[in-house]
């Protein structure tokens, strides 16, 4: 009698077990799509915004330092 209860109490144990690294696993993979989503929304946000600005430049935007908005230190004697 004892035995059988061993071995149920053994059955129990693998399947809570199971159970549990079933679980582990799908937290995991949800936190993995949740990453995946965030990282491709970042890459098609910066796309979209790229486009954007490239659609709205202006004809000042052709010369070589219009992005650059520090001062230049050619010409100062430094």
């Amino acid at each position: 009698m004892s035995t059988e209860h061993e071995v149920l109490e053994t059955e129990e144990e693998a399947l809570a077990e199971e159970k549990k690294e079933s679980n582990t696993l799908r937290v995991i993979g949800w936190f993995s799509v949740g990453l995946a989503v965030a990282a491709l929304g970042i890459f098609v946000g910066n796309e979209l915004r790229s486009r954007y600005k490239f659609k709205r430049r202006t004809p000042y935007d052709f010369y070589a330092n219009a992005g650059e908005r520090h001062a230049s230190e050619f010409g100062m004697g430094i």
